[in-house]
């Protein structure tokens, strides 16, 4: 019998045992008359009110019971909007909490018993966080002057007293004189004849009101031009167009509205779809004719360009596979090692507290070569030094509750030492951590990130860190590239942090120029380990950024973050050893301009998540859990779908029957290496593939 199965036997028959004594207690533990009881049946507060709540746990006899219990808001966004505080009860069985209100919102106070899942009592009450009286109405798109026979279309964005962004408010447009101007029923505003007239956005009791010149039109030729007549779906084409008066001159005042109309290569009703910016930026989706429309009242010109398959579709092929039968992999790291060979490391999750060790020098031959285990529950993320010399490990759900990191000696990774364990105030748990430059950056209880220093890794020593001051705030992820650390801050976005790096200007002084001295003068010195210091972020909507990185197309000429989501909005049924299926996507973000990132395309395969990623080359390898490993063509500029735009270069979903959940993927990370992908699945442990021209055999 090899050593898996024998493992996967003594773990089957530890559970079995674990279910008994389990079923035993569960006899002995009926879930009881227990309830909680509330001093209020719901709570009514305005924006940065506070207010105090009594919860007791009661028997049936309206006795207290001496148990721990934990409360919390539930809701859209409910961590940034309600602060609980404290969220735990000791044994006492009787708590006072407050909760401080900060965005407006319903949600619900919850409350609950800690213990099995199948005792736990759990009740809620109605929170219910007032909206502020709006205050004002921003316009935007206005003209100075507006030619007759044009249309522009205005954006009004309505703020409360609190200054809070009320995407709620419904906002109506109106003219004071419709024969010189008049809106339609979506705000977009069409001069019919020269005069002056007054715009009026409202909502509710407030309005703003503008004042705008209507000028007879001297527009009489519009001219567009592109940089080519041939693209491939995914290649963003420049467009320019000019509108000239009568003199020949152009008119910069004049509005331009750019649209498209498409005929498919596919005659099976296949849809045509692209994308144009107000800019001139195009991009198709899928093959065909496009024409491109330029208007400016009355005139109009046309751009045709032919648009050709991206062809960029490869095979995946399996190297080999280092099977982990009987526990759930987590994240992996693969590296040359001080003897010339290549190894790899991956982490477990929910488990013993273990971190295996591979030797993958002969990818076809995967072999577990040493294991390493400690106080732990969960080894999620494991880190190498770029000298292959030290291993960063890190705990969660340790028996004394002092978690934190362990420091590891890999020089032979045949024979793993230990060398530090640090656990100074990470008692919360540490998810995840980056090495760079001898310091480990620490992810501390979801809510920060500790810079330790391991210059001398037997005795390590914490540096600085940082934190949000954010209401709720919270992190998940840390990576670091030239001196500047990435952190997935969930409903904060992701957040840019100088350590060091902004001396040089990275990486934000454009390709191949020096160092901009008002740039540096500003952040040049100011961050470092000790000092880590904010310099700009990017947040969208959902609020779930779990994971990103960085890095520079030198095609494009262009700085991407990618920042990639995590959620699971059909539940999750790994404790129920069945397969869940993930939601979100990759939304690549354009940081070319430090004070202007903005999201520029998105990568959404269907009916799955992303988790990890990682970006070489112009090629991006992502883990997308159900949906398996997804690898993409990101070269040249970025904008639109990606998914749609033929952009996929392959895909694979791993099987194995000996898995922990047989033939269900759930891919964890991904790792280019030496010409080849690794990566981690949840289920079935390491991985190692390679692409290969489509339809192409390994014998060929």
């Amino acid at each position: 019998m090899n050593i898996s199965k024998m493992r996967f036997l003594l773990t089957l028959t530890a559970c079995l045992f674990a279910s008994v004594v389990l079923l035993a207690q569960d006899k002995q533990q009926k879930p009881s008359d227990n309830q909680f009881e509330f001093n209020t049946s719901s709570v009514q507060l305005n924006v940065d009110d506070s207010s105090q709540v009594t919860i007791r746990l009661l028997d049936k006899a309206g006795k207290p019971v001496k148990q721990p219990f934990l409360v919390y808001a539930r809701g859209n966004q409910a961590s940034r909007s309600l602060t609980v505080r404290p969220r735990s009860s000791d044994s006492s069985g009787t708590l006072k909490t407050t909760l401080i209100a900060h965005r407006p919102g319903t949600f619900n106070l919850t409350v609950r018993t800690v213990g099995n899942r199948e005792n736990r009592i759990e009740m809620a009450i109605p929170v219910e966080i007032a909206f502020p009286p709006l205050q004002k109405i921003d316009l935007s798109g206005v003209p100075e002057r507006l030619f007759t026979g044009t249309t522009i279309s205005l954006a009004a964005r309505v703020f409360d007293a609190k200054n809070f962004l009320r995407d709620d408010a419904e906002v109506a447009f109106s003219s004071s004189d419709d024969d010189v101007a008049s809106f339609d029923a979506f705000g977009n505003l069409t001069a019919h004849q020269a005069g002056k007239v007054t715009i009026t956005a409202t909502a509710g009791q407030i309005r703003n009101s503008v004042a705008l010149d209507v000028a007879k039109n001297p527009v009489v030729n519009v001219a567009l031009q592109s940089n080519v007549e041939q693209a491939r779906t995914g290649d963003v084409i420049h467009f320019q167009a000019t509108a000239f008066n009568k003199l020949g001159q152009p008119e910069q005042d004049a509005p331009i509205q750019l649209s498209f109309v498409a005929r498919p290569d596919d005659d099976r009703g296949a849809p045509a779809s692209g994308q144009i910016e107000p800019d001139g930026r195009f991009v198709a989706d899928t093959p065909g004719l496009y024409t491109i429309v330029a208007t400016s009242g009355p005139n109009a010109a046309r751009a045709t360009v032919r648009i050709v398959p991206r062809n960029v579709q490869q095979d995946i092929e399996v190297v080999g596979h280092g099977l982990v039968p009987d526990v759930f992999t987590s994240d992996l790291w693969v590296w040359q090692g001080v003897d010339g060979r290549d190894y790899a490391v991956t982490g477990t999750w929910v488990a013993r507290g273990e971190a295996f060790f591979w030797d993958v020098t002969d990818p076809t031959n995967i072999q577990l070569i040493d294991t390493v285990t400690v106080d732990a529950r969960t080894v999620n993320d494991v880190k190498v030094s770029e000298d292959g010399r030290i291993c960063v490990i890190t705990r969660e759900g340790a028996s004394n509750r002092r978690n934190g990191i362990v420091i590891l000696d890999v020089s032979n990774p045949r024979d793993v030492k230990v060398l530090s364990a640090y656990d100074d105030e990470l008692t919360g748990g540490v998810h995840n951590a980056f090495i760079y430059e001898n310091h480990v950056y620490a992810v501390n209880n979801g809510q920060r990130y500790d810079i330790i220093n391991i210059e001398d890794p037997a005795k390590p020593y914490r540096v600085g860190r940082f934190e949000l001051d954010t209401p709720g705030h919270s992190i998940h992820d840390v990576w670091i590239e030239d001196g500047i650390a990435y952190s997935s801050n969930w409903d904060d976005g992701v957040q840019l942090v100088d350590i060091g790096g902004a001396t040089s200007g990275a990486p934000f002084r454009k390709f191949g120029e020096a160092v901009n001295p008002e740039f540096g003068s500003v952040l040049a010195g100011s961050g470092s380990p000790s000092n880590p210091v904010k310099m700009t972020s990017y947040t969208y909507p959902s609020g779930w950024n779990h994971a990103a990185f960085p890095f520079k197309s030198q095609s494009a000429n262009k700085f991407y973050v990618v920042a990639g989501d995590e959620a699971f909005p059909y539940g999750d049924n790994t404790f129920d050893y069945a397969p869940t299926i993930a939601a979100g996507w990759l939304h690549f973000v354009d940081f070319t301009d430090l004070n202007n990132p903005r999201e520029v395309a998105r990568f959404e395969p269907p009916l799955t998540g992303s988790h990890n990623f990682w970006v070489e080359d112009d090629i991006l390898y992502a883990a997308f859990y159900n949906g398996g490993l997804r690898v993409v063509d990101v070269s040249g500029e970025l904008m639109g779908d990606l998914y749609r735009q033929g952009r996929e270069i392959a895909w694979f979903m791993p099987s194995s029957r000996e898995s922990l959940i047989p033939n269900v993927p759930m891919v964890w990370g991904p790792q280019p290496y030496k010409g080849l992908i690794y990566f981690s699945d949840f289920h079935s442990g390491l991985w190692a593939v390679r692409l290969v021209p489509k339809g192409q055999k390994s014998s060929e």
